[in-house]
């Protein structure tokens, strides 16, 4: 799991300090966008909801639904006066592996083993991209915790939550009770790290200090932990490079 992580992440880190030659869209904008009409997309988004069949982590009793939206993606073609359509649809919201949940989808829906009942996430329009259990702190404090990775905020005011917008690590317990932002608003998070030896989460975030939308080398690395023996999972900060 740790191995698909520090990969993940990896990619991640390789995009927040890249130059953005390639016109990648800002992560924060500060003033709105002017707006420029209306525009014909090539890939249509429908707005059904659907849900991946539940996952229950080894050794807990809380079934997870991840809920998302069925994609549809359309492209036509006109041949000689006619035309011509093909559609493709994804009912396909996350994928799983040891461990942890990986995706773009919208909520987590859990349900106790011995009940019919399923409790949201949160009732608060997100992009969730992973789900990850802690199995390893579940064994040393007998605590089962989830953490996510996920945007939550239209840092980017293109009317949308996702990628494009800044990512932030939240925390709860396995039944989605408790749920918590760790790292602090328009803070994109860089990466996070489990030292079991301390029961500490590490993370690091980036602040974009000159306000020129974009997270580089002038901007300034924010360093915390989150302690997750205490039972607020208090975040502290830490300066390594001082």
């Amino acid at each position: 799991m740790r191995k698909a992580i520090l990969a993940l992440l990896a990619v991640v880190s390789t995009g927040i300090f890249s130059c953005r030659e390639e016109g990648e869209k800002p992560k924060v904008r500060y003033e709105a966008p002017k707006s420029s009409g209306s525009s014909a997309a090539a890939n249509d988004t429908t707005d059904i909801k659907v849900a991946d069949l539940p996952i229950l982590m080894e050794g807990t009793k809380y079934l997870i639904h991840p809920v998302g939206d069925i994609r549809v993606y359309d492209t036509s073609n006109k041949i000689y006066g006619s035309s011509r359509t093909n559609s493709s649809v994804s009912y396909a919201i996350s994928n799983y592996n040891q461990y942890e949940i990986t995706g773009y989808f919208e909520n987590l829906k859990f349900q106790h083993i011995d009940s019919t009942s399923l409790r949201p996430l949160t009732n608060t329009k997100l992009q969730i991209q992973t789900a990850t259990y802690l199995n390893t702190i579940a064994t040393r404090l007998k605590k089962q915790l989830l953490v996510y990775t996920l945007v939550d905020s239209d840092t980017n005011r293109d009317g949308k939550i996702d990628a494009n917008d800044i990512r932030s690590l939240y925390i709860s317990d396995i039944s989605g009770n408790g749920f918590k932002k760790l790292s602090s608003d328009m803070q994109e998070l860089i990466d996070w790290n489990i030292i079991e030896t301390q029961n500490r989460l590490y993370f690091r975030t980036i602040e974009d200090i000159n306000k020129n939308g974009a997270f580089d080398k002038n901007d300034l690395v924010h360093y915390h932990f989150a302690d997750l023996s205490s039972p607020d999972w208090n975040v502290s900060v830490y300066e390594p490079v001082k």
